[in-house]
């Protein structure tokens, strides 16, 4: 597989689940990763579990204004 180290890997639904779990292995191989959801409680605690090269954005993807 390619390395995606220093690469942006953006996770839509990132706070848990399957999202998570990539945005997690993106970044312990070396990704900057954003991770969105509509829940910013979630998120934080999801970049917490991450730990590095992670950023958050509150997003509701079926929402046109969000």
């Amino acid at each position: 597989m390619p390395s995606i180290e220093n690469t942006r890997v953006l996770v839509v639904g990132g706070s848990s689940g399957m999202g998570l779990a990539t945005a997690r292995a993106a970044a312990e191989a070396g990704a900057r990763v954003t991770i969105a959801s509509r829940s910013a409680e979630k998120l934080a605690e999801a970049a917490k579990a991450i730990g590095h090269n992670v950023v958050t954005g509150v997003l509701d993807a079926g929402d046109d204004a969000s």
